[in-house]
This record gives C-alpha cells, structure tokens and sequence, in this order.
C-alpha cells in the first residue's frame, strides 16, 4: 500500500471512505452500484442531489400500487429525480426509450408541483393477497390503513382466476354469474370499531369465458380509519364444467387532500401491464438528467431562471447556499472567484457530474467536487473559497532571511524508491457507457510497472480523467521537496495554493538583506548586505511591495561596490518606490542569477502559532506539472470483459517412449489457453483414425496401436475443438535404437555392423 502512494502536497488524491463513513454507506447506491442499479424505496437514506449530467434510477416517492381497470392491469409509480430542478432528456426502461412502449404515461411534476396524473396517497394492505371467498364465510376483516391516518375512498380487487363460465356439451361457453358484497367499519387507533358495519357494495359479475378477469371496485367513505371485509353472496359450482372461483385480489385505501412534496422533481408513470412489458422492467426505469441551477454574474448577480448546466463553479455555489448544504448566505461564498474559475473551467472542458446519494459533511461534498476541476475549497475569513492548481506568475508573498525566524526553515524530501508509483490508472464513470471505466495516465519515460489507482468522483470524461491522471502523476514525480518555516503575521496574507517566493541562504536560494537607500533618478539601491556575483551571467534583484508581495525581479548591474545595485529596467511611472525610512519596516530584496534569485512554492497549509506568528508549510513548485496534461488520452478498448481463448491452439508435442516398454508412448504438450481437456487419437496414415483417450492434464500414456507406424493427433477443446496437432511416432521413438537382426539395423555394411549413433 505504501509503495503504490502518490504525492501530491496540495491537493491530495481521492481516499476511500473512512471507517467512520461505513455507516452512512451501508445502503449501496443505485447509480454507481451495478448491483444495486433499479429502482426501490431507500426508508431513511437522503434524498439524491445531483449535479451536471448523469444517469440515475430514481427512487420512489410513494409506494407503487396496481389497479385493474377493462381486465387490464395498471401499475403506478411516483419516483423521485432529486432535489431541486431538473432536465430530464431521457427517461428509458433498461437501454429502451419508454417511447418504445405504448403502455406508459409519464407526467413530469417539478419542484413545489401536484401530481394530477394519479392519487399518490395510496396504501395497499398487506394481508389481501388473493384468498378465495365461499358463500357464508367472510374474508376478514382487514385493515386498510395504519394508525394516525385518514382515507376518504376504499377501492378492493376482484378475480376471477378461471374466467367466468359454463361448459355445455356442444363445447361451447355459457353464461354464469357470481355476486358478492363489501364491507367496512370506522375503527380507532388501538383497531377497536368506532362503528358498525357499513355496505359499501352489493355487486356481480356475468360473463362467458374462459379467460381470467380482473376488477377493481372504489368506495367513497367518510374521512377515518377503516377494516374491510368480503363476502360471496352465491353458492360456489364445483363440476369441473364451471369456472366459478372467487377472489379477493387486493385492498387499498386513497388518503384525501393533495400531497406536495417540497424541492423536489418528481416523475408520475402509469404503465400498463403487456406482453410487451414485464415486471421486472418496471423496476429498471432510468433517467438521463441535467441539473438546473442559477448562474451568478458579477454585474446582474443571479440569473433570473435556473439554467441546465454542468458547471463545477455553480454546483460549488449551490451547495454552499441550499438548505441541504450550508446554508449560507451569498457574502459567505466567493463568488467572484467561483466565476472566475468557472470561465477558466469552461475552457478546458472541465464539468462536474455527480449524484449524492449517500449522507456526507458538508466539506466532503465540496471537496469531491473542487477535486473534479483539481481544485480545493478552503475557508478564509468566514467565507467559502476555492482556489485550483493552475500555472502562476507572481507570488503573494517574499519570505526571506529577514522575516523567516531564525532556525525555523526546515526542508523535507520525499525521496522515491522502486516501489513508489510511477503511473496512475484512473478510474471514472463513464458518460458514453454510463458504467465505470479505467484510463492510465503515465509521463514520458515512465516504465509502468507500479501503477496507482484512483477513483474521480463526479468525472465522466474520458479526456478529463485523463488530464486529472496526468497532473496527479506529474505531482507525484515532480513536486517531491516541502518547506516549512515560521514567519510574522505576514504569514496571514497568503492562501492554501498560493504562489510564494521563498529566499534562504542555507539551501542557497539566493540573497537577501534590506534596501537603505534609493535614488530614483540613477535607479542606484544602497543595500544592508555585500552581493555576490561570482555565479556569473544575468543577475535580478527582486524587492517586497508593502502588501508583501515581491515586486520585480528586475535585471541589474553591479554598483560602486558589493553595497550597491543598480535596477536596470525599472519604471518610476508604474513600479513601487522601496520604502527606506524609518517610519516603516524597510524593504527587504532576493537577489540572484535569473530563476535563482529565490524559489516559487505553493502554500499548502498556515498554522498560526501565537497571535503574531503563523508557520507555513509550502511545496517547491513545479512548472511540468500544469503541462503534463497536454495530449490526447488513449482510446477506449472496444472490449471491456477478460479476454477468453474459445479456439485453444496446441503447441509443443513431444513424444517417447516408455523405459520399460517400446510400444507404450508417454505423449506430453503445452497447456493450451482456453482449453478444457484434450482428445488423442492414432491412426497408421490410412486416412482413418481410433480415439484412444481424452484428459485434462497436459500428458498423458496409451499403447501405440499400430507399432513403429502410428501416427498421434492431439487436440484441445475449449468452447470449440481446436486444430489437430500430429506427430509420427516411429521418428521419436526407440525404434531407431534397436539393435538385433540385420532386418531390423537401420542399414548393414558388410560384416561390420554401422549405425548412426
């Protein structure tokens, strides 16, 4: 596990969830678990948010119920897309678009709407499942609905398992009748009756046929809580002749008034029951969707309707402002920056496309989705920021000798070893297939023999991980030295990600001391510390600005003496004037080679250590880092499952003989991929061939039929039977070694016996 580790100081790969987090994942997710994957009632797990595109099955929103209605049998369904809005582009059963299926209603319900395509408010009872009424014997009485509701309407299923008739003699149909009545009676909620007996219908049913017929009967009642009983009215007929059985299918109870169910996109389907439709289909219904969310703009501020959209920025917003986030208010976010990062975003094709599922923190959710655009959010002030990992140029701060204490620099080197990783196979949820698919991305040079995997949540661009897989790689090669050191409150001003400038005598990062004196005119600097310029070439001097952001560096040449510089292309019009004065602390320069004059770190984390002191933790920045994406990423391999030879190819045929006898051949070969046992046959070159023994094993013994004539085949047999391997066995075998008569020497040269070995 160590070995396979990837660095990356500033913003860390994605870890597996904590043990701490099992809890809240112990309900798989119907999205990203493939076992899981269709559509049920998750009882007490969040209500989905998701962000961008993706696909999803929906969980329900109330309990599906059936209704029976021309002897055909209707199924309900209330699925809940997520919370706020939504586009909904495809809505599919498997890979199928439900427009494929004539049995389907849908109606789309969005947030804070009514479903008017059917009641929702439904309970169907549990104890009614098809029992058999019979004449003076009521079934029940049943509950319709659980303790601390009302309904105002009953509705129970009738069946006729057989259909309804009579068989004549001439082999035809008659007619029959089969009549029977409801019942009902107002109970409390310890189930005691409130009432007596209500009839809610006296009904029957004629019918010649064969086929079985399926009813549903519904009842006003006043508002309360109700038990149900059914009872057949006539005699049943029991001859073989007659189809006349009677069930009791179902009870359901409809809760009155109209149901909302608050920020949510809700989808109604009615679906028919057909040949063309299974049961099991019904609960695979999927949805393609795209979040809608407002954009924010820094001159109209939020836009006046949601908008579809795939942008990481905006779900960063979203999270940090909606009621199952934070919770925040719009000064407590950065939302300059989030629309600054969205343009930077937008560019290289970065999107964030992700379903919550699960219960998380806040922070979780907020890195997993910075993490998609390689960013990190990070709180400063009370206010939510996020910053990414992009190429910089000027740093915030100038840390040298003169305000980094004294024996507080410290430097760290994450020395690599054979077992660190050295490419990174990333794995991401894939927008094409919608299934989760792997990328690897290796550097130049890289022998990709340890690679590290890693999961990206919320990317399903193959480019995109890629891109991700390459930075993550290239930090792991390149931004390897961290430095650490305690400054004044200075310290303060830079962010997590922020470029620093970080001078020190110690490793040799160039020079430091304070500016005196300043001639603006000459442009001459006198200097608390001689210079150094025996390195030779191009020299820069660069100075802090009083916001402690360095200024420069500027090409300079040498004064009078160590003690003086002279700034060869600096502007009194637009660069700041060193302060040298006694009123404030005076400027503080870095002075070096070009590119030397100090090192560029990125500012991982600041610890404040007393009201006056903060320490700083930074990494040596790196600039192949933000270039290591550049390219394409590899193609997707068109086959996804373990290669399996059907066809095994026989290769190796050996055979000899056994020591003790020469007809007995001991036949061996290599193990062939793919096959499941092997078949053997001989024959004498006559076209014709005997089998003489199939095995698993890779040898195997038998006699050889036909002496120094036989001939041996060999085949495996996977899915199919592959080509024959043959070999004659007179040519490897003893026989060429026996000595005895003259008619069995390979040849006779006189008196003198010669053989060839």
């Amino acid at each position: 596990f160590a070995g396979n580790m990837l660095v990356n100081a500033l913003i860390p790969p994605p870890r597996p969830p904590q043990a701490h987090q099992a809890s809240s994942l112990a309900a798989p997710s119907p999205t990203y678990n493939l076992s899981a994957q269709g559509n049920s009632a998750r009882l007490g797990q969040p209500i989905p948010v998701i962000y961008g595109r993706h696909q999803i099955f929906p969980d329900f929103a109330a309990m599906p119920y059936l209704e029976y209605a021309g002897n055909e049998q209707y199924l309900y369904q209330l699925l809940c897309v997520g919370q706020g809005e939504y586009d909904i582009e495809a809505i599919r059963i498997e890979d199928t678009d439900i427009s494929s299926f004539d049995e389907i209603t849908t109606e789309i319900v969005p947030p804070g709407g009514v479903v008017t395509l059917f009641p929702v408010a439904v309970t169907t009872s549990g104890e009614v499942a098809g029992q058999e009424a019979t004449a003076g014997a009521p079934l029940g009485p049943f509950v319709a609905n659980a303790a601390g509701t009302e309904v105002n309407n009953l509705s129970v299923d009738v069946v006729l398992s057989r259909g309804l008739y009579y068989a004549n003699d001439d082999g035809g149909l008659n007619t029959v009748s089969v009549s029977w009545k409801v019942e009902a009676r107002q109970i409390d909620e310890d189930g005691d009756p409130v009432g007596g007996w209500i009839l809610l219908g006296s009904e029957s049913y004629s019918a010649a046929t064969n086929t079985p017929q399926r009813m549903s009967y519904k009842y006003g009642v006043p508002a309360g809580r109700y038990e149900v009983r059914f009872e057949r009215l006539d005699t049943k007929q029991t001859s073989p002749r007659y189809g006349h059985e009677l069930n009791w299918g179902g009870l359901r109870a409809y809760m009155p008034g109209v149901q909302t169910y608050g920020n949510v996109t809700l989808v109604a389907m009615r679906l028919r029951a057909s040949n063309n439709l299974s049961s099991q289909a019904s609960r695979k219904i999927n949805m393609i969707v795209q979040r809608k969310l407002p954009i924010w703009n820094p001159v109209s501020g939020w836009s006046a309707t949601t908008q579809p959209t795939r942008s990481i920025a905006w779900a960063i917003a979203d999270m940090v402002r909606a009621d199952y986030g934070a919770r925040l208010q719009d000064v407590r976010a950065d939302l300059d920056g989030l629309h600054a990062l969205d343009a930077a975003w937008s560019a290289r094709g970065d999107t964030f496309n992700g379903v919550f599922d699960s219960q998380g923190t806040i922070m979780e959710a907020l890195s997993q989705t910075a993490r998609a655009g390689r960013a990190i959010p990070f709180v400063q002030g009370a206010i939510v920021h996020v910053v990414r990992d992009a190429p910089a140029v000027i740093p915030t701060g100038l840390f040298s000798q003169r305000n980094i204490t004294r024996s507080s620099l410290k430097i760290d080197y994450l020395m690599a070893s054979d077992d660190t990783a050295d490419c990174v196979d990333v794995t991401y949820f894939d927008e094409a297939v919608w299934s989760e698919r792997t990328v690897r991305a290796a550097l130049p040079g890289s022998t990709t023999t340890t690679p590290a995997s890693v999961r990206l949540f919320g990317v399903t661009s193959r480019q995109q991980a890629w891109n991700e897989g390459m930075y993550i790689a290239a930090c792991n090669r390149y931004r390897r030295r961290m430095v650490s050191f305690t400054t004044e409150m200075e310290g303060f001003i830079p962010a997590p990600g922020d470029l620093i400038a970080v001078q020190h005598d110690m490793p040799r990062w160039g020079q430091s001391g304070e500016i005196v004196a300043w001639n603006p005119a000459t442009r001459l600097a006198t200097l608390s510390e001689p210079l150094d310029w025996s390195a030779g070439g191009a020299h820069v001097l660069a100075f802090r600005r009083r916001n402690g952001a360095p200024a420069g560096p500027y090409a300079c040449t040498a004064g009078a003496d160590a003690w003086h510089v002279t700034l060869n292309d600096w502007s009194d019009l637009s660069d700041p004037t060193p302060d040298t004065g006694a009123d404030r602390e005076r400027s503080h320069f870095a002075f070096g080679p070009s590119n030397e004059q100090y090192i560029r770190c990125r500012v991982v984390s600041m610890r404040p250590k007393s009201a006056e002191t903060v320490d700083l933790v930074a990494v040596v920045e790196s600039d192949f880092v933000h270039t290591a994406d550049t390219g394409t990423a590899p193609e997707a391999g068109a086959w996804q499952l373990p290669s399996r030879f059907t066809t095994p190819m026989l290769l190796g045929l050996s055979a000899r003989s056994a020591p003790v006898d020469i007809n007995v051949m001991v036949l061996s070969w290599q193990p062939s991929p793919g096959a499941d046992h092997y078949l053997i046959e001989q024959g004498n070159g006559d076209g014709t061939w005997t089998r003489c023994g199939e095995t698993s094993a890779a040898n195997y013994t038998v006699s050889a039929i036909y002496g120094s004539a036989t001939i041996v085949r060999v085949a495996g047999v996977g899915m199919t039977r592959g080509p024959w391997a043959q070999i004659n066995y007179a040519g490897v075998a003893d026989y060429m070694w026996v000595i005895g008569d003259d008619a069995d020497l390979m040849w006779v040269d006189g008196d003198d016996v010669e053989i060839m070995w």
